[in-house]
């Protein structure tokens, strides 16, 4: 690690000593997540997968090496408030090697090749949802326990969670924030990152209750509703079944339903702004319907669901119309997959390839797959504020045409003038977005021999932290590995909104 880092000072044009810090920092990230390793042995010894089943050395052997390895690093490398640059390598490394360290598990417990295992775990962290793994009602408990407890612990995010339990505020963690947060200047609740923190991760904690005593109270057992209220408000995706949340209506559980309405609330909240929550829990409940991104946020919801029902009424008319219960299924199947979607949850209860969705519904969930969830929010995706943005600005553009060239028209949203810096900062993340998804395309097609509409499709879940594409995870799981790779790249790229990463990649390949 020390010589990669004397590259990368080298490549950066800087002295080692003066940066020697991000390796404190990326030591105490290995601390938190080997200790955090260590929870997956509670469902173990609970559920007695000792034996023939699993090791416990599948969670003590990773746990305990990244701990002294963590240890070991931050006794031997100083600790200061890092630069902006700084900021942004500790973030892009951070996650690689928070992703590298949980797929041990997999690894030891699973018997999975590295891919696969890395594959799954950055899948995990950034609340993606993409999975290579088949077989999950028979899996050993305290690995879908991991799985489900890494999308919790990124839902928010790695770094925010680091600082939370570490304690480590003023500077530091505003520049670590800002550089894991969303890159769009957003208000704060209150004055200072630390104390905006505890609020945000409050509000995480009271969803993720209440969400599993819903889950619990609608039919779940312990461990499922414990597994899904990880996975459901951090907009991540994973379950403990392969039919997903079409599991309990497929065994006639009597209250399917209400475990399907539920997840479709939490989803939608984990999509929705936390600042929005911050102000409903404060009093301000017109809040949900008055901000600006959230009425785009609304009009996009009800506008795929009343395109998905009308596409599936017209192509299925003379079966749909026969009752009032396959209209009701039908409306809670097309709510439920647009709420999983445009929140970057991933959840089913109908597989998206299938002939439900006809030819239109599926354009529209592609397109909810690109758009994604609010800002501040837990979901994936170019942002509904972003969209917005882009509709206004493009709008704004038009009537600058009709007026005379001296004419100022400011581009304003929410009676905000937007700057120029912004305008030029949303329109480089978004190109920079679509490039990554046409060239991870171009790569998945090369690599395989998927259609080039599975090869969109895959590569768009991966970047916008999705879960569901137009093929099946058995064919995932068979992809090579340089599309797995390419993958896991573009899962980090859209959950870190690609500067950290880009400025990583333009420090190691940079030459003098």
């Amino acid at each position: 690690m020390t010589s990669f880092m004397s590259q990368l000072s080298h490549n950066l044009g800087l002295k080692i000593e003066e940066h020697s810090y991000i390796l404190n920092y990326l030591g105490a990230l290995l601390v938190l997540i080997g200790l955090m390793m260590c929870l997956p042995l509670v469902p173990y010894w609970l559920y007695d997968e000792g034996g023939h089943r699993i090791s416990a050395l599948t969670f003590i052997l990773p746990a305990l090496a990244s701990i002294l390895l963590g240890a070991l690093i931050q006794k031997n490398f100083s600790y200061k408030t890092p630069s902006v640059m700084g900021a942004m390598i500790i973030t892009a490394l951070g996650w690689i090697l928070v992703g590298i360290i949980g797929g041990f598990p997999y690894m030891l417990g699973l018997h999975k090749s590295f891919i696969d295992a890395f594959f799954e775990s950055v899948s995990g962290f950034t609340t993606t949802g993409i999975t290579v793994f088949e077989g999950l009602d028979a899996m050993p408990r305290c690995i879908l326990f991991w799985r489900s407890f890494t999308q919790w612990l990124g839902g928010l995010g790695i770094l925010s969670f680091f600082i939370a339990v570490s304690f480590r505020g003023g500077s530091t963690a505003a520049v670590l924030f800002s550089s894991e947060g969303h890159k769009i200047d957003v208000s704060r609740p209150v004055p200072g990152i630390f104390h905006t923190l505890k609020i945000l991760w409050t509000i995480y904690g009271i969803f993720t209750l209440a969400s599993f005593f819903c889950f619990w109270a609608g039919g779940m057992n312990f461990f499922d509703a414990l597994n899904h209220c990880f996975t459901c408000i951090s907009t991540g995706g994973f379950s403990t079944h392969d039919l997903s949340f079409d599991f309990w209506a497929r065994h006639h559980f009597r209250y399917a339903w209400f475990l399907e309405y539920s997840a479709i609330i939490f989803m939608l909240a984990g999509g929705a702004n936390f600042l929005i929550h911050y102000k409903v829990f404060t009093g301000d409940i017109t809040a949900i319907f008055r901000d600006y991104e959230m009425k785009w946020y609304w009009s996009f919801i009800f506008g795929a669901l009343a395109l998905v029902v009308i596409d599936h009424l017209i192509i299925f008319a003379r079966q749909e119309v026969r009752s009032l219960g396959l209209l009701h299924h039908l409306f809670r199947t097309a709510l439920f997959q647009v709420s999983s979607l445009i929140s970057s949850t991933g959840y089913l209860t109908t597989d998206i390839n299938a002939a439900f969705f006809p030819a239109l519904s599926k354009q529209v969930l592609l397109v909810l797959m690109i758009i994604g969830g609010c800002v501040g929010s837990t979901s994936g995706g170019i942002k509904v504020l972003r969209a917005a943005f882009l509709s206004r600005l493009f709008s704004t553009h038009l009537r600058r045409l009709s007026l005379p060239r001296q004419a100022s028209v400011p581009l304003v949203i929410s009676g905000k003038v937007i700057s120029e810096a912004e305008i030029q900062r949303v329109a480089a993340l978004f190109w920079g977005w679509m490039v990554i998804i046409v060239a991870g395309s171009f790569v998945t097609a090369a690599f395989s021999d998927l259609s080039p509409w599975q090869s969109f499709s895959g590569m768009i879940s991966a970047m916008g932290n999705m879960g569901p594409f137009y093929f099946s995870v058995h064919k995932m799981a068979s992809l090579s590995w340089v599309v797995k790779f390419t993958y896991i790249m573009g899962m980090l790229a859209g959950r870190l909104e690609i500067l950290p990463l880009a400025m990583l990649f333009a420090a190691v390949f940079r030459r003098k």
